[in-house]
């Protein structure tokens, strides 16, 4: 059996969308994706969503709901996470999404945002999860997930490229942060960091130096401590009008990536791993393969 299945992500930064026709056996081939920044989570730290910003991200779900029609999807899921999870007006984006666009809006608790993660992780580049960690940096949270006695560990942290650029953290105030759960992480000796988000795939990108996004070169790529320090030095040595220009990094992005640099490089010292495996297959790919299960049990 073969089911055409969509998801929709809608983050702090960007609003994704992914096609794929899912196999029996879960296995996942895709078929389309879409991102747009959409920064939902502009001016995060106000707790409240706003306007400008619901605005953008509903017409991006317009966009995104004709593209779902036109592939004639049999299940369509749509997650929320960080961004839409603390707003204080959360309840008025949902009903807005609703009436003008139809779809119906899941929102995430960071558990649940961390393990559909961590399972598009492990479908996606096969790995072990008895020997891997899983970080998640986003634009409003970052996710921690392994597994202990065979269960998944999580710990979402409120710490994301967006959030730490609006209200511009120290490296020892994210460290405080990070700390905890790096270092119980790092104490289960686990061999694998494998690192997912639009801030680490940004950063396989320029030390590519891609001039075009190419998926295929970015997923499974090892992306060494040294080369993150590298790029770092470089895009904090520059404006953000000059900064857009680098190959490999959207414009879009170019004001929230030199904090979300900055999270990647301190969760890599502090579970002092030489370098993190990036993966193309995140959360999208986890909601398309189990999420639709969930969405069809609550219906």
């Amino acid at each position: 059996m073969v089911e055409t299945v969509g998801v929709i992500d809608i983050g702090t930064n960007s609003t994704r969308l992914l096609i794929g026709r899912v196999y029996s056996g879960d296995r996942l081939e895709v078929v389309r994706t879409a991102l747009e920044t959409t920064r939902l989570g502009e001016n995060l730290a106000g707790g409240r969503l706003l306007e400008r910003a619901m605005d953008r991200t509903i017409k991006c779900l317009q966009a995104y709901r004709k593209l779902l029609e036109s592939a004639g999807t049999d299940e369509v899921v749509v997650a929320a996470t960080a961004a839409v999870r603390e707003a204080g007006n959360r309840e008025r984006f949902l009903e807005l999404v609703k009436e003008m666009t139809g779809l119906s809006v899941r929102v995430l608790s960071g558990r649940e945002e961390a393990v559909y993660g961590y399972l598009g992780v492990v479908s996606g580049l096969g790995v072990d999860p008895g020997e891997t960690v899983v970080v998640d940096v986003g634009g409003g949270s970052t996710e921690f997930v392994w597994t202990q006695a065979g269960s998944p560990v999580f710990r979402s942290l409120p710490l994301g490229a967006v959030r730490m650029t609006e209200q511009e953290y120290t490296d020892a105030q994210m460290a405080a942060i990070i700390g905890t759960a790096a270092e119980e992480a790092a104490g289960l000796r686990h061999g694998r960091l494998v690192g997912v988000g639009g801030t680490v795939t940004t950063l396989v990108a320029m030390a590519r130096q891609l001039a075009v996004y190419d998926p295929e070169r970015v997923h499974g790529f090892r992306l060494g401590r040294e080369e993150v320090d590298r790029i770092l030095g470089r895009i904090e040595a520059v404006g953000v009008e000059e900064r857009s220009r680098i190959p490999g990094l959207q414009p879009e992005r170019a004001d929230i990536i030199v904090a979300g640099a900055r999270i990647v490089r301190l969760v890599m010292r502090v579970l002092d791993v030489p370098e993190m495996t990036v993966s193309e297959a995140d959360i999208l790919h986890g909601l398309a393969l189990y999420g639709r299960r969930v969405s069809k049990e609550k219906a």
